[in-house]
């Protein structure tokens, strides 16, 4: 995920897929395509798309805050030509499959996203509370719920909540970071990010104004 004073944002999700194609381009080099341009979020889309099968599976968002114009691309599923969709206003899901798919975890997140946002009617919500209040749920979803991505149902379903903690024969692997950008109307930005670095969760925000 990146932004820029200018009004850019791009935001990437891999796809949750057994198999990796090897050789293949970085996926983290997608959001700096647009994010070090000056085309708008469809010229590059368009421009992604033209190579999207040298990469493996992504979920790619291209935002221009500016013009309020939010772009989709992606490269799944496989044998398929590469998706560009307009998001339309209004709240979306994105996971690691299509934008808006009813993964159990998704479904629960846009359901507590939608709660907080009654409960603070006209007022401003705190970037931090949407972290806490929605960004730290361990639930799993059900076993018979799972999506059919092809991988061992086990690891699937310990990547199934929204705050992941899953042990392995390598360690412990789960989240590391979760970020929330807040643009209001005047184009004041607060981008919060919590992070661990060397076994603790430390945090910091950097707040701009769009130009």
């Amino acid at each position: 995920m990146g932004c820029t004073k200018d009004g850019r944002l791009a935001f990437l999700t891999n796809v949750l897929e057994p198999d990796a194609m090897p050789g293949a381009r970085t996926r983290g080099d997608l959001p700096l395509k647009f994010l070090q341009s000056n085309k708008s979020p469809l010229e590059v889309a368009t421009e992604v798309a033209e190579e999207a099968d040298e990469y493996n599976g992504f979920n790619l968002i291209l935002a221009d805050l500016t013009t309020n114009i939010m772009v989709y691309v992606s490269n799944r599923p496989k044998g398929q030509p590469a998706t560009i969709q307009l998001v339309s206003p209004g709240l979306h899901v994105l996971s690691n499959a299509r934008l808006d798919s009813p993964w159990q975890k998704a479904i629960l997140l846009g359901k507590n996203f939608r709660e907080l946002l009654r409960e603070h009617g006209a007022d401003e919500v705190e970037v931090k509370d949407i972290v806490e209040r929605l960004m730290t749920d361990t639930t799993k979803a059900d076993k018979d719920r799972l999506p059919n991505t092809g991988c061992d149902p086990n690891w699937e379903h310990g990547l199934s909540s929204i705050f992941i903690e899953v042990q392995t024969d390598q360690g412990p692997y789960g989240t590391r970071s979760t970020a929330v950008l807040s643009v209001n109307y005047d184009g004041e930005a607060s981008l919060y990010e919590k992070y661990l670095e060397s076994g603790i969760w430390k945090d910091h925000t950097v707040s701009y104004q769009i130009e």
